[in-house]
């Protein structure tokens, strides 16, 4: 009897040893994103190990812009970086994502470029646009348009993926492109005399970035997604900050392979946006492209019309409007 009493303390001794060991490692919080200035601004927190320092594990999976969205929508990542616009197409049909915070708004690096000869938006009657049909730039060329009193109808579209627009741009089937950085700056290096006739700066809010991140994966791991946007100020701040900008843009460029002093210049047609500025974007309602509701009920019309997705998206049910105010709680 006494054998079996040691027999079982020692089972108990062994299992209360195993009981106390760590808990196997959760799974890292995976982030698919593209080279677009808001977004490969996060690698400046990853190599300066600031998530580690958060008690974060994060994973960030490098795509382009179309593969980044086609990855999450697979279930192969827990979030991806879009424009609002395309926060409401990769939540189509069931909720998919749920929108967390923004990182900047588009205050210039998405352009129209016209060949030599093409001045003004006007001068794009009847001629040739390469672009991707469908998404950011589109919707962009249609403001454009609107706003001088034209239309679609008064243009030609060439469905170009994005990438390729640079590319594409010295054929002579093509008047103009449509493209955002660094796209756009190679667009214009490679035909030489070109040059924008309509940016994003022209209408700030048309085009919010944003991380969206699934329903599941926000419900399981809410306090861990605070965490991570609370650390977004950090990442503004760096690059912002005359003392390490230079580093900032140093690693930017190495993850989007551009030299330094070339993506210097995409800073500035990106407005980064605090934790502060965003959280007023994101609860502010009303038709205004100073909303993200309204910018968002845009892009949601955009897609309808444009077959994109069939049924209207409601915005409102794709916003986390509370989580950046707890980050910004959380860092004080």
């Amino acid at each position: 009897m006494s054998s079996l009493r040691r027999l079982v303390s020692s089972v108990l001794l062994v299992v209360a040893a195993f009981s106390a060991l760590p808990s196997a490692q959760a799974a890292p919080l995976k982030v698919a994103y593209s080279d677009w200035p808001g977004w490969v601004a996060w690698e400046i927190a990853s190599q300066k190990g600031w998530f580690k320092d958060a008690g974060l594990d994060v994973q960030f999976l490098w795509f382009e812009y179309g593969p980044s969205m086609d990855a999450f929508t697979a279930g192969k990542a827990d979030a991806v970086m879009v424009t609002n616009g395309d926060s409401l197409v990769t939540g189509a049909g069931g909720g998919k994502n749920i929108v967390i915070m923004l990182t900047d708004y588009s205050n210039g690096n998405d352009m129209i470029i016209g060949k030599p000869g093409i001045k003004t938006v006007k001068d794009l009657k009847g001629k040739k646009i390469g672009l991707e049909v469908g998404v950011v730039e589109h919707l962009m060329l249609l403001n454009a348009l609107k706003k001088n009193g034209m239309s679609e109808s008064d243009v030609t579209l060439v469905n170009t993926p994005t990438p390729q627009t640079p590319q594409a741009f010295p054929s002579p089937t093509l008047d103009a492109v449509a493209a955002w950085q660094p796209n756009a700056g190679q667009a214009l290096k490679a035909v030489a005399g070109s040059a924008p006739v309509y940016t994003s700066a022209d209408e700030p809010g048309l085009i919010y970035d944003t991380i969206a991140v699934t329903p599941q994966s926000l419900a399981q791991h809410r306090a861990d997604w605070v965490k991570f946007v609370a650390i977004w100020d950090r990442v503004v701040a760096y690059l912002k900050d005359p003392a390490t900008k230079d580093d900032a843009l140093k690693i930017m460029a190495a993850r989007s392979g551009s030299a330094p002093a070339d993506y210097a210049g995409f800073i500035g047609g990106t407005r980064f946006l605090t934790l502060a500025e965003s959280s007023k974007i994101i609860a502010k309602a009303g038709p205004g492209f100073d909303s993200l509701l309204g910018s968002s009920g845009v892009a949601n019309d955009f897609n309808v019309k444009n077959k994109v997705y069939k049924e209207s998206q409601d915005p409102k049910a794709s916003i986390d409007f509370k989580l950046t105010d707890e980050a910004i709680a959380a860092k004080k």
